[in-house]
């Protein structure tokens, strides 16, 4: 048995016939942080954390700095330069991703958070890069002073029409799931409308075809728990979404199905700014579901 996936990723993969492969991109998973990772992680002006907070409620957050407001101090511990995410119980599991739409290279760091001195620090237990396919390209124009309305947030428990709009217009979105072992967060990305809004409480998706680590869907055969984060790429808004999801399997593919249960909108929650999109060649056309 591959120690690197727990039983939801075991069942998974081999409810779709993938353990070889599995397996074999298992390998990559490590412990230690190394060189090249290092530097990317300091060439980064923002990084997605997901959480469970105090109440047990899955979220995904943004995280922006400075390139260098992340950065390895040693190979296996990241230091952040910015305050947990608020109701994140100090020693939470964490799942992190860094990601750079200029190069749309991507990696995930999870493990083990705890307040310090400079914010946080991250004690890394598993350490994988993945490939490319679905990030939209993006250059990066620079980041705004955050204004006072940047603390405004306005919480709900279902979609507004206008967040609604913003859903169906996302070509992007983060998803942290949670398991006994810990705490993942990954990316979905795809062309405009890749994801329904089928009611103000339910949104859908596609799985499209990927690593075949399946440590989302995994995670989701386990437990359940979900946090999404839509990012308004050229304005700075940001929409996160709490609640459960699970995944149904057909013979036209797997849909993802999510179940808002608390929002978040924070009008200015980003103060980077970045062109628009160069959509990936691999994004697969809209589907229609059955």
């Amino acid at each position: 048995m591959n120690t690197a996936y727990h039983p939801g990723s075991l069942a998974v993969q081999e409810r779709l016939g993938v353990q070889d492969l599995a397996a074999h991109v298992g390998r990559s998973i490590t412990d230690g942080i190394r060189p090249i990772a290092a530097a990317f992680l300091e060439a980064q002006p923002m990084l997605m954390l997901g959480a469970a907070d105090a109440e047990g409620r899955v979220w995904s957050t943004l995280l922006t700095g400075a390139p260098g407001f992340v950065r390895a101090t040693g190979p296996h511990t990241v230091s952040v330069a910015a305050a947990l995410p608020e109701g994140t119980p100090d020693g939470a599991p964490v799942g992190t991703l860094a990601l750079d739409p200029r190069t749309r290279r991507r990696m995930r760091l999870n493990g083990t958070a705890r307040s310090s001195g400079r914010g946080f620090t991250i004690e890394a237990e598993q350490v994988f890069s993945n490939c490319p396919k679905y990030l939209q390209k993006r250059e990066w124009y620079g980041s705004e002073p955050a204004g006072p309305e940047s603390a405004a947030a306005h919480r709900g428990e279902e979609l507004t029409p206008g967040q609604a709009r913003r859903i169906r217009a996302a070509d992007t979105f983060f998803i942290a799931t949670a398991a006994p072992d810990g705490v993942d967060t990954s990316h979905r990305g795809g062309n405009p409308g890749f994801v329904r809004v089928d009611t103000p409480r339910e949104l859908s998706w596609r799985d499209y075809p990927g690593n075949s680590m399946f440590l989302t869907l995994g995670n989701l055969e386990e437990d359940g728990r979900a946090g999404l984060l839509f990012l308004d790429w050229e304005t700075g808004p940001t929409l996160q979404l709490s609640g459960r999801a699970h995944t149904e399997y057909g013979p036209e593919g797997r849909v993802t199905r999510f179940h808002v249960d608390h929002t978040i909108e924070t009008p200015a929650g980003s103060p980077l700014r970045w062109s628009p999109p160069e959509y990936s060649p691999a994004n697969p056309k809209l589907w229609s579901p059955s």
